[in-house]
């Protein structure tokens, strides 16, 4: 929202410039960093509310300061790019990054994709709001965006936690991913559908229990070939519990 925090950490002088004018325009305080050492200092001091990262960075690449943040932070990345190969966007969005633009970019795109990620990220304030899934060692709060299995906190990004949110809502139902690019994202992916694969990939993988086996638990993220995914619940043992 107007009066963020919005962290450039990008080198080339010219297109720092550009993205504090649209940001700053649109009500963003913009703060900005030259290289990735320096970025991930500034990342750690000044707390922001979203970070855009350039990939290819002096000292430290953006590749290893993302992986770096997510150590200890789950602040949204919007990272840049001048490759437009799909492994350097899959790679950022394995990585814990929120959204990748590639360059040559539109300053205005840009900032669209700052509120939209931000807007997410957000928790909401009404108690009306509050938005609460239980099943049996699995919460999913995406009032305050956490996420709990088996009473362990899952560092699930923004991002991940309302696509799991999104299906955990809706049990059985089974989303194409164009479908989960139109809810979750909320804008056009137009031939990136792979994104959601990385993010069902990624929760998988944090959701499993250090130590339980595979099918642990009486729900899971199932993929229908050809389709898309569910969130499948154990109908016989599982009824999950729901507030608003």
């Amino acid at each position: 929202m107007a009066g963020d925090l919005v962290l450039v950490i990008e080198d080339d002088p010219h297109v720092q410039e550009i993205l504090r004018l649209y940001l700053e325009k649109d009500g963003y305080k913009v703060a900005a960093a030259t290289d990735g050492r320096q970025g991930l200092a500034m990342a750690r001091e000044s707390n922001p509310a979203l970070i855009i990262l350039d990939l290819m960075l002096p000292g430290l690449g953006g590749w290893d300061l993302c992986r770096a943040l997510r150590q200890d932070s789950q602040v949204p990345v919007i990272m840049l790019t001048a490759k437009g190969e799909d492994y350097d966007k899959i790679l950022g969005l394995e990585l814990g990054a929120d959204d990748y633009i590639t360059k040559p970019f539109n300053p205005a795109e840009v900032v669209a994709r700052v509120k939209a990620v931000l807007r997410r990220a957000a928790p909401a304030t009404a108690p009306e709001d509050v938005r609460v899934l239980r099943f049996p060692q699995l919460t999913i709060d995406l009032d305050r965006f956490t996420v709990e299995v088996a009473s362990r906190p899952v560092p699930l990004t923004p991002k991940e936690t309302e696509l799991l949110w999104f299906l955990a809502k809706r049990p059985g139902t089974v989303f194409n991913r164009e479908q989960l690019l139109n809810q979750v994202w909320g804008y056009d992916y137009a031939g990136d559908a792979r994104t959601v694969d990385v993010h069902i990939k990624r929760i998988r993988q944090k959701l499993q229990a250090d130590g339980l086996p595979e099918n642990s638990f009486p729900w899971s993220l199932k993929t229908v070939w050809g389709v898309g995914y569910k969130f499948e619940v154990d109908k016989d043992t599982v009824s999950s519990q729901v507030s608003k």
